[in-house]
């Protein structure tokens, strides 16, 4: 039974999502308005009219903007990480902040897979070289076989266990760090579980997936990297900052690092044009969870969890009060 404190009325959605999203929510007898084009000061000014909140990666929930919405009782991120919603703020004011990390699972995984191989066989520079007409160069790009090579998996949730298992079928072998799976359970997923000190020297290739928190922020930095094989790749797709570039662009320059795919950046659009330029980067704008199955799913997850919510059920996906992680 919904309590007058959960029933959900009107709802703004302030970023691009599939129509599927406003069609659950408006067949159920909620109010939605899709405002995608908001900057800081007018979704502070919006706000107060609603009651719930459905952002993706672009609009920031900010102290200020949960301090104005005096009516607010959720927010829902679209996707995983809710880096940009103050989780500490929406605490404070009792604010339930969900967000649905299965949707985009599938494809944040399968875009990774893709950069591991991008940056394997040099295939962005070698598009530019054929489009240069530069076919001379391609001696220049030799790359190297997966099979037999070590992938570390730097947090071993839905999206990194997917990660393993595809790259385990190319023959990679795979160690993994994740202060929450033990060495059994990680086993049984065919990853050898090591303390990160230990994970260092053992990979050919680093992919990350944990979410930027204060202790992931620059995790991959100038001393993690010395203590890399030499000729290691790193590939972040997760969130930008757990990467740090400026010590990611000297370790390529020094062949410390042989190549790197990028999805996510510190800033973004990036600053770091010598990094996005070097010929030994991929990169990507953000297109992870971006594919037409992700973006229906992450959709109409997040809808139904405000549709139960409103009828006094407990959503699935809560992240407030806020998960040390």
């Amino acid at each position: 039974m919904a309590t007058e404190q959960q029933r959900l009325r009107r709802v703004l959605v302030s970023d691009e999502v599939d129509e599927a999203c406003l069609e659950m929510l408006r067949s159920s007898g909620i109010e939605v308005d899709a405002k995608t084009k908001l900057d800081q000061d007018q979704l502070i000014k919006e706000i107060p009219a609603y009651d719930g909140l459905i952002v993706r990666s672009r609009s920031k929930v900010t102290a200020a903007v949960i301090e104005a919405g005096s009516a607010l009782k959720i927010v829902g991120r679209a996707g995983t990480g809710v880096d940009n919603i103050d989780l500490d703020a929406a605490e404070k004011k009792g604010i339930v902040v969900i967000n649905s990390p299965g949707g985009n699972t599938l494809s944040a995984a399968e875009h990774t897979c893709a950069m591991i191989l991008s940056v394997t066989r040099n295939i962005a520079e070698g598009t530019r070289c054929v489009r240069a007409n530069e076919w001379n160069k391609k001696i220049l790009l030799t790359g190297n076989e997966l099979s037999g090579k070590t992938l570390a998996v730097i947090g071993v949730g839905k999206i990194g266990n997917e990660v393993a298992k595809r790259m385990q079928a190319f023959g990679m072998k795979t160690i993994g760090y994740d202060p929450f799976i033990g060495t059994t359970q990680g086993e049984a997923l065919g990853i050898h579980m090591l303390p990160l000190e230990d994970i260092w020297p053992e990979a050919d290739y680093i992919t990350i997936h944990t979410p930027l928190t204060n202790e992931t922020q620059h995790l991959i930095n100038a001393d993690v990297l010395s203590k890399c094989r030499k000729g290691v790749r790193v590939i972040n797709c997760a969130r930008g900052g757990i990467v740090d570039e400026h010590a990611l662009l000297q370790s390529l320059r020094s062949g410390q690092v042989a190549g790197a795919g990028l999805d996510v950046f510190e800033m973004e659009p990036p600053k770091c044009d010598a990094l996005i330029n070097h010929p030994c980067v991929t990169s990507t704008p953000h297109l992870g969870a971006s594919t037409v199955e992700a973006q229906r799913r992450v959709a109409v997850d997040i809808a139904r969890e405000f549709v139960n919510f409103s009828k006094g059920s407990t959503p699935q996906g809560i992240v407030t009060p806020v998960q040390k992680i």
